[in-house]
């Protein structure tokens, strides 16, 4: 295996990955700037607000992560039925969980926000917010599936422009509601909501017109779609219901942190969600190249070149922490820019500019993390491993840890989230003796 050919498959499809995450980033990082410029009140209720959304986000990403890992052995097989059955699979349980928490964020928003915050101000924000946001979740439920078959398929351009898109019309909509302009008048946090609702409905109808016009690999008729049985079904969730409960039970595991953070303080909570959106700049790096490990290794085995896939994994170990000990090494000019980009008061910033520091730490670890996990684990079918080991610290080390070091020892938030990632070091040492043990690989029939 020559390394040029290593290097140029990954970026061939881990470039467009983290462009189009990027994009996304930035789409979340103007929301936190533009509503950061409103107070702190107002960043904390959105970013609370907004946690609905990502345990939606995790399930949506468990369904389609656990469907990618059939796409990509299909498509080395270059089994196209076997690709568009697994999307429509993908499809129907993601709508049914869209509709679900659509139903809560517009009806019941008073009852979710509660679970993370008892801030009157936040909270009144925070449902208003919830109310029209959530009018976004189908569409961005309905194209999740595709993007991800679009990704496993070699087709990652189309995905990326649709981000961008988004992006422009968010950004410019954002502007516009929020603090308002001309004859429309300032809308704070519900324009900033108006505008995610706009702008993710011209990323699904850009999506799915180009992509059946240009018939691509995941795109099918309605029959070809959700022809899937119950012998379909049973192989999908036997692979991908481990994924799909991964990534629920992290994603309320994360909300949990949040709820700590929040009965923290107000100034705590703010911290930490700049801290997020600000660390997302350059964790894309990592998010498109463990999906592209994925991808590639779920290829080689699905066209039984089973050595390649091996060599390739233990390539990708090292390659991501290696890159981690450089890229992390921005979150420090990025946390000197702190008070020029967020209205906040001086706690606030100090809280974030140390949580930043912290991470940088542990950078290289949370790489490894992410390959292991994404690329490895889920391209080979080793996804109930991989499940107890992503989950099973946070739970049983992380969060207590948090719980006892806010509430018991009452200490400042950067020790809060010192506690918080305790969880990482235990997952990379099982996830090395599991790489190692060579137990994660696996051929899907």
């Amino acid at each position: 295996m020559k390394l040029e050919k290593f290097y140029s498959s990954v970026f061939k499809i881990a470039l467009p990955i983290i462009l189009q995450n990027m994009l996304m980033t930035l789409v979340n990082m103007l929301d936190t700037i533009m509503i950061g410029r409103l107070g702190k009140v107002e960043i904390a209720a959105v970013g609370l607000g907004n946690q609905i959304f990502f345990l939606l986000n995790m399930v949506l990403f468990g369904i389609s992560s656990g469907g990618s890992i059939f796409i990509a052995q299909y498509f080395g097989k270059k089994d196209f039925a076997g690709i568009k059955r697994t999307v429509g699979i993908m499809v129907t349980f993601s709508f049914i969980a869209a509709l679900i928490f659509s139903v809560g964020a517009i009806f019941f928003p008073s009852a979710l926000m509660r679970f993370y915050s008892k801030d009157a101000a936040v909270l009144a924000l925070g449902e208003e917010y919830l109310r029209t946001v959530g009018l976004s979740y189908i569409l961005i439920a309905l194209s999740f599936p595709f993007q991800f078959a679009f990704r496993s398929t070699n087709h990652v351009i189309l995905p990326t422009v649709t981000t961008a898109v988004a992006f422009l019309v968010n950004a410019v909509l954002n502007y516009l509601l929020i603090f308002g302009f001309g004859s429309v008048s300032p809308m704070g946090v519900k324009g900033a909501a108006i505008a995610t609702v706009i702008s993710r409905f011209l990323e699904f109808a850009i999506l799915i017109v180009y992509s059946y016009r240009k018939k691509f690999s995941g795109c099918g008729s309605f029959k070809e779609l959700f022809c899937f049985d119950s012998s379909a079904l049973a192989k999908f969730f036997k692979i991908a219901l481990p994924v799909i409960l991964n990534e629920s039970l992290w994603g309320f595991g994360v909300t949990m942190q949040n709820s700590i953070f929040s009965h923290a303080g107000t100034d705590i909570i703010a911290a930490f969600n700049i801290t997020g959106s600000i660390s997302q700049l350059t964790w894309v790096f990592f998010i498109g190249v463990g999906n592209a490990a994925g991808i590639i290794i779920g290829h080689k085995i699905g066209e039984g070149n089973h050595d390649l896939a091996k060599a390739y994994a233990h390539r990708f170990a090292w390659f991501m922490p290696l890159c981690a000990v450089f890229l992390g090494m921005l979150l420090f000019p990025l946390s000197a820019l702190l008070p020029l980009l967020f209205k906040v008061g001086p706690e606030v910033i100090t809280q974030a500019q140390r949580m930043l520091y912290i991470l940088m730490c542990l950078y290289p670890v949370n790489a490894f993390n992410m390959f292991f996990i994404v690329g490895l684990c889920r391209s080979g079918g080793d996804t109930v491993y991989a499940a107890v080991n992503d989950i099973g610290w946070m739970y049983l080390i992380s969060i207590p840890l948090a719980c006892v070091v806010a509430f018991v020892l009452h200490a400042p938030g950067y020790l809060i989230y010192m506690a918080i990632c305790t969880e990482q070091i235990f997952k990379a040492s099982a996830g090395l003796l599991r790489l190692k043990s060579g137990k994660w690989y696996k051929v899907l029939s």
